[in-house]
């Protein structure tokens, strides 16, 4: 009798100190595993801020005189002159342009490390339709800078030179040139990835097909909305920025057709 009834007081002995250890055990794979994660998100920022800083000083240092004539020649080349009203507007100017560039020159970087961060916690299947999507993201957001500078800014000079001729002799300052081009581009490039966008909410299930055509009045009107606000202050930027957009919201019903019809299939 003795020895049964010490047999489960043992049993409960042993399991105890052994639940306890696996608990332990598993609170400090967890703590180590989001240290971990912090370490290694740590690294991405140290490695991506280096890549920028690298590719900042090849362009301050190396590319960034040639790269200024070659902005400003298409405004030279229409008879206007580039001038600078602040003693500190040109080397400002540079510093703004090094950064850009030195962010462009560093972006293989800087995709490859938050690839790399992502990666292991995507299954296979996720990791192929992550590199699809991210192609086509960067595909369309190229598309919308290569469509803007050639197809919509010169238009855009053009028409602001000729509203002023005889009214005043244009000079343009550096500073605001540069930031007129970079207002007309980056907005352009970010538009053209709607169709990246519809798709990710209709794989999510937030938009449908029929919903996006039922809502297409209300988007016409927030479409140029929202050129108004992403382009300079003027009706014929908001209306080179909105008539693609509406296209590619057009595209982008398209794309969460198939969606659905891949889902049901």
């Amino acid at each position: 009798m003795k020895t049964k009834h010490n047999e489960p007081s043992e049993a409960l002995n042993a399991v105890q100190p052994g639940d306890a250890e696996a608990v332990g055990t598993e609170e400090a794979e967890e703590g180590l595993t989001l240290r971990d994660h912090l370490l290694a998100l740590r690294k991405v920022i140290i490695v991506c801020v280096a890549a920028v800083g690298v590719g900042f000083l090849i362009s301050f240092y190396f590319v960034i005189d040639p790269l200024l004539a070659w902005i400003t020649r298409p405004i030279e080349q229409r008879g206007v002159q580039v001038i600078y009203t602040a003693v500190s507007e040109a080397l400002t100017t540079k510093l703004k342009v090094a950064i850009v560039t030195g962010i462009v020159i560093a972006f293989p970087v800087i995709i490859w490390q938050v690839w790399a961060f992502v990666k292991p916690a995507l299954y296979p299947k996720e990791q192929r339709s992550f590199r699809v999507f991210f192609f086509f993201a960067l595909l369309l957001f190229l598309l919308g800078i290569v469509f803007c500078y050639g197809a919509v800014f010169f238009l855009a000079i053009d028409f602001f030179m000729v509203s002023g001729e005889g009214l005043a002799t244009p000079m343009l300052s550096l500073d605001k040139y540069i930031n007129f081009l970079f207002g007309f581009l980056l907005p352009f490039g970010v538009a053209f990835m709607l169709p990246v966008f519809i798709y990710i909410t209709t794989k999510v299930g937030l938009t449908t097909p029929e919903m996006l055509v039922s809502k297409r009045k209300f988007v016409i009107l927030g479409i140029f909305v929202l050129a108004a606000i992403l382009t300079p202050p003027d009706v014929v930027s908001q209306v080179l920025l909105g008539i693609p957009m509406l296209l590619l919201y057009e595209a982008g019903i398209l794309v969460s057709r198939l969606v659905k019809k891949q889902a049901r299939a």
